[in-house]
């Protein structure tokens, strides 16, 4: 028993860790950009022209300003603590292609009148990740973490659609596009804790009984039962009932 805890306990503060990380890596690069009184806003996604490419890399580490900063954070935090922990065997695989490939959708599909920046696209991927886990893998844990996700993350998905120029919503709609993909690609890498135990009684040989029907009851073609009716076996030859 103190065993399991212990390996929660590690799991915990690793998952926390990487939690840490992601939002103070993001929050650095942004005080670094107040210090230097640079605008690094041109390292983001400019669609479908070759110098935007690298914002495939750069652009969820930017941000426009603090307050576009600080609404990234809590769901940052939350969403890749519950990746690490919840999903640690999948975690950097699926942290990576949704960071990834959200990034190349918004350079091949958005507006190419401007830079796209912020970490709300890989935010939409790990929601998107977590809800449709659930769905797709159907074990308790993962229906649970979708039932949190839709209450406590359920409104944005408001933010895949069009409103505020302002905002690259097509960062939004290629994340949440991204997660259900990856969510589905790795639905089959089912964590330790997920694995459903066998109980004894289940490995237990059939006891011998008597039956209404026939153990095969359901398994002969009825060309095989009239063939047994012809050669005489059994109560029902005679025709009573």
């Amino acid at each position: 028993m103190s065993t399991a805890i212990d390996r929660a306990s590690l799991k915990f503060k690793q998952s926390l860790a990487v939690a840490l990380w992601a939002v103070g890596i993001i929050w650095a690069i942004h005080l670094l950009q107040l210090l230097t009184g640079q605008d690094w806003g041109t390292w983001g996604i400019y669609p479908r022209r070759e110098f935007g490419l690298k914002g495939v890399v750069f652009a969820p580490l930017l941000h426009s300003g603090w307050k576009h900063l600080l609404a990234n954070t809590p769901p940052l935090f939350v969403l890749s603590g519950l990746l690490f922990f919840f999903y640690r065997r999948v975690a950097v695989a699926s942290l990576s292609a949704i960071y990834l490939l959200t990034g190349l959708a918004v350079w091949v599909f958005a507006r190419a009148n401007a830079f796209h920046i912020g970490a709300s696209g890989v935010i939409y991927g790990l929601v998107a990740f977590v809800f449709w886990s659930g769905i797709f893998r159907r074990n308790i844990r993962s229906i649970v973490l979708s039932l949190i996700v839709v209450v406590y993350y359920g409104g944005m998905f408001a933010g895949v659609l069009p409103s505020d120029e302002r905002v690259s919503w097509e960062s939004h709609l290629a994340g949440a596009l991204v997660g259900i993909f990856v969510a589905f690609w790795f639905k089959n890498k089912q964590e330790p804790e997920d694995r459903r135990k066998k109980w004894s009684w289940e490995d237990a040989p059939e006891e011998p009984g008597s039956y209404f029907l026939e153990r095969d009851a359901f398994q002969k073609t009825k060309a095989e039962r009239e063939a047994e009716k012809r050669e005489g076996g059994g109560w029902h030859s005679t025709g009573v009932w």
